[in-house]
């Protein structure tokens, strides 16, 4: 059965085209996969398939009552809100009904007369149905259904947009990103419930592991075109990598020709004999051609500046104990990090993985114990929440902080032609950070980082976001970094090639 159908679609911001004559046929049952380079477009065209946008042209076709769930790339805001009023506004017929009268339920002095109306409502729209819902996937995903948004770390932040998005038990799911801040274990519960859904599925996905365990085919969204690819990664990369050997002989071939028509076209009166006309009406037509050939985005080229050496000891942790209210977060910890340790830190969401970050670096006292901070240290922090970056200033603006020039690796060089290391083109560089894709963002974040001399890497969930290709490149770095390395992670590299 099509749940639905895109056909031809257009779509450009400004000079930047992000879908140019795209199609695809979504099929009950199928589980897709889309992948790109980070910028590509693929977050616009899962709203674009929810109904958020339109594009400028083509169709987009839904099967009639098309049910669908959206997890956006971006975490719910941390606000005074509770996780119930959240969920609850994955029901936008019975959310608010249902969230006012939970909260009237728990007042001490509840207006009756209002909780009346409220259950003539929702018996009306079949509301109770509703809330059982909402109790069942709150109690699937573990989640204390009266705690505030502010108070929750982006893990958790991550099951309750997702719990929002299941709640209405959707046709058709579109996950932007949907392992990203989560720990093992409710990544593994997410792949059970994903593939015992009996909608479909679109998904975009970082995660290698996760997309060959659940994809039943994989989109790649490449200059403006979708292509379909039957099978895993491991199988798609190989069919993609031998179409852009056989694209490369072609365009080489197209090149060689034109450039002898052009060297024929200059020697003037020959090509303007009339029987040559139609041989100068092909090189116009070549012309057009070559000028709209779009380009495959390059590799990132990623270089960290290693510091001075540090001392032996980086920092020492005794007996330490951080609570927050009544909740013990970090229960009597000792830890000796030496120079050249490379550690990695998991545990479900909530435990305290960043916590403990920010007091081995010093951010936050420890309600009891001890730390002892190294000597000579030069810390580079990454923060998985982007809090370093700022969204109103230009991606230029977020790297020069005032100057033209950045000092990277020992040599001088000016900001623009560092930024396309990261693959910022000089257009996307003029433009403010929030309008950024969460994978560019995350590479923003990285260029920042990289121009400081370190010794010592402290990343938080870096990976997020980013594309494989920019994934693996970060990777091969982190593995030949010198210095000291703690990471925080849940689909980064592999522990065993520490």
């Amino acid at each position: 059965m099509t749940l639905l159908r895109l056909e031809r679609l257009q779509l450009a911001y400004g000079p930047q085209v992000l879908l140019d004559g795209a199609d695809l046929v979504l099929e009950k049952g199928e589980r897709l996969a889309l992948v790109g380079r980070n910028g590509t477009g693929k977050s616009t065209l899962l709203k674009l398939v929810a109904g958020e946008i339109t594009p400028d042209g083509g169709d987009i076709w839904r099967a009639p009552g098309l049910k669908i769930g959206v997890l956006a790339q971006e975490l719910p805001d941390a606000s005074g809100a509770t996780i119930f009023d959240v969920v609850a506004q994955g029901l936008p017929e019975a959310g608010e009904l249902l969230s006012e009268y939970h909260h009237l339920v728990q007042a001490d002095d509840p207006d009756m007369s209002r909780m009346a109306q409220l259950q003539s409502r929702l018996e009306a729209i079949d509301g109770w149905s509703f809330h059982q819902r909402i109790d069942v996937v709150l109690t699937r995903l573990g989640l204390p259904e009266d705690a505030e948004m502010a108070g929750l770390s982006g893990g958790w932040r991550r099951r309750v947009a997702l719990a929002r998005a299941l709640v209405a038990e959707p046709d058709l799911l579109l996950l932007d990103e949907p392992t990203n801040h989560l720990d093992l274990d409710t990544i593994a519960w997410l792949e059970e419930q994903l593939a015992a859904f009996n909608g479909a599925v679109l998904f975009i996905t970082h995660d290698r592991a996760f997309l060959s365990r659940l994809a039943t085919a994989i989109l790649e969204l490449d200059r403006g075109r979708l292509g379909r690819y039957p099978g895993d990664y491991a199988k798609y990369q190989e069919q993609k990598t031998h179409e852009l050997e056989v694209e490369a002989r072609e365009n080489a071939e197209f090149d060689k020709k034109l450039a002898q028509e052009e060297a024929w076209i200059r020697q003037g009166i020959k090509a303007r004999r009339t029987r040559n006309e139609g041989r100068v009406r092909a090189l116009e037509q070549m012309r057009r051609e070559r000028g709209e050939r779009r380009e495959r985005q390059g590799r990132a080229n990623l270089a960290v500046e290693s510091g001075e050496r540090s001392g032996k000891r980086v920092v020492e942790l005794k007996n330490v104990t951080q609570r927050f209210g009544d909740e013990k977060v970090i229960d009597d910890f000792s830890i000796e990090i030496q120079r050249g340790d490379r550690i990695g830190f998991i545990g479900r969401n909530g435990a305290g993985k960043t916590t403990l970050l920010k007091i081995l670096l010093g951010e936050l006292e420890p309600s009891e114990g001890s730390v002892r901070v190294g000597t000579k240290l030069q810390v580079a922090y990454f923060d998985q929440l982007r809090a370093g970056l700022e969204p109103e200033k230009t991606v230029y603006d977020n790297v020069a902080q005032g100057s033209d020039r950045v000092q990277v690796g020992g040599r001088d060089r000016h900001v623009m032609s560092y930024l396309q290391d990261f693959l910022f083109t000089p257009e996307r560089a003029r433009q403010p950070v929030k309008a950024l894709s969460g994978g560019e963002s995350n590479r923003l974040l990285l260029a920042r980082l990289f121009t400081q001399p370190a010794n010592v890497l402290v990343l938080d969930e870096p990976t997020n976001d980013l594309d494989v290709e920019t994934l693996e490149l970060l990777e091969e770095l982190l593995l030949n970094f010198e210095g000291t390395l703690l990471l925080v992670s849940t689909t980064g590299p592999s522990w065993t090639m520490w």
